[in-house]
């Protein structure tokens, strides 16, 4: 007769407790200011598509740097979201760490500039339907995350954070230009729009854009300029962000620019065409005011490279700003037809170019080496006081 066979009662083991996959391991350190690598590379498409000379292979060199500027969006959007869900108490830490908070306007930019270069240079690959529907998407998800960063970033930094005045960086500026970069890729989608009502919301909407970051950038700007006069040089690792001052300058710039070239025939009345003498005398003295930082700035970099100042992913603050002077120059240049700016915009991304390939080349032997993923160095502990215990 056959029987049934008992069960054997094993000793259950004891669960062993769920591990990070190894590509989520690898994240934890991932901050958002690895989205400036986007904006850098993106920039330098971007701004060479607008540059006044004809070149042999420069629209192609362009359009395969939009590609990598793509690609890099691609995966660090797929790494942020592995960070997130894998470690979201490290991505709770850096909502309340002031000195990385800010970066999160550098996730609206890196949307809204890849967005850009899509249009300028990715139409070429994708055709012009389709570039303009991918800058839709990422200029409407950029434009969204820039309202709400620069909100909640001040939000958080009166409310969670505590910071004194002599903490302030341009770092802080990042989440209130967001805005204005929105502001300067808008109106290339304005003529694909239907005329009427659509244009000109959306143009509007630009200078609103424009207007709200101008003066959020006015209010936060003396407050680095007072810290830098009255506490010193910043320190070594964050003296390349001086080169953040330039990106509202040259945006603003290249938004009133943009906002000239296309508002004839949008905007009513006769007087839409006047927007290109205000474009010029806006555009003018603010580039002024840029090269005057970006010698200063220059001669700070200088010095903290005397004194030791190694590669950080700070250095990407080489690249977006002057990116934002370059196309800043070539709209001047437009609407005035001087061969000044013209020089201007080519000299200004010859330098954008070697910073582009400096940081880089320093983020790929940093990644290589694992460094700029590994856990940040932890402040010694306090030497405990002596008592009648420990003596």
């Amino acid at each position: 007769m056959v029987t049934a066979a008992q069960p054997l009662n094993l000793p259950r083991l004891p669960r062993l407790p769920d591990l990070p996959r190894p590509r989520a391991a690898a994240v934890r350190h991932l901050g958002p200011n690895w989205y400036a690598t986007v904006m850098g590379t993106a920039v330098v498409a971007t701004a060479g598509a607008g540059l006044p000379l004809t070149a042999p292979g420069l629209r192609v060199l362009c359009t395969a740097v939009w590609a990598v500027s793509l690609t890099l969006l691609v995966t660090l959007l797929a790494a942020r979201t592995l960070h997130w869900r894998h470690h979201a108490d490290q991505a709770r830490a850096h909502l309340l760490d002031p000195a990385t908070v800010p970066f999160y306007g550098c996730l609206a930019m890196a949307l809204t500039a890849a967005g850009a270069g899509t249009l300028a240079v990715g139409r070429d690959v994708l055709g012009t339907r389709a570039a303009v529907a991918v800058d839709a998407v990422l200029f409407g998800a950029g434009t969204a995350v820039a309202l709400a960063s620069a909100v909640a970033v001040p939000y958080l930094m009166a409310v969670r954070h505590r910071v004194g005045p002599g903490e302030a960086t341009p770092v802080w500026l990042l989440p209130l230009v967001a805005p204005m970069v929105s502001a300067a890729a808008g109106p290339r989608l304005v003529p694909y729009l239907p005329a009427g009502q659509a244009r000109a919301t959306l143009l509007l909407g630009c200078v609103a854009l424009f207007g709200l970051s101008l003066l959020a950038v006015l209010l936060m700007l003396p407050l680095v300029f007072a810290r830098l006069l009255t506490g010193g040089p910043l320190p070594l690792l964050l003296t390349p962000t001086l080169f953040l001052v330039l990106g509202p300058l040259g945006q603003s710039t290249t938004a009133v620019g943009a906002f000239a070239e296309v508002a004839p025939g949008v905007l009513p009345g006769p007087d839409s065409g006047g927007l290109a003498v205000v474009a010029v005398l806006y555009g003018v003295p603010v580039m002024g005011f840029a090269l005057l930082w970006l010698v200063l700035a220059t001669a700070l970099v200088a010095r903290a490279r005397r004194r030791g100042m190694g590669f950080a992913m700070t250095w990407w603050a080489f690249t977006f700003p002057v990116g934002t002077c370059v196309t800043g120059a070539e709209a001047l240049a437009r609407h005035t037809g001087l061969v000044a700016f013209d020089a201007l915009a080519v000299g200004l991304y010859v330098v954008l170019v070697a910073a582009w390939t400096v940081a880089a080349a320093g983020t790929a032997r940093g990644l290589l080496s694992g460094a700029l993923l590994a856990a940040p160095p932890t402040a010694p502990a306090a030497p405990r006081r002596a008592t009648g215990r420990t003596r």
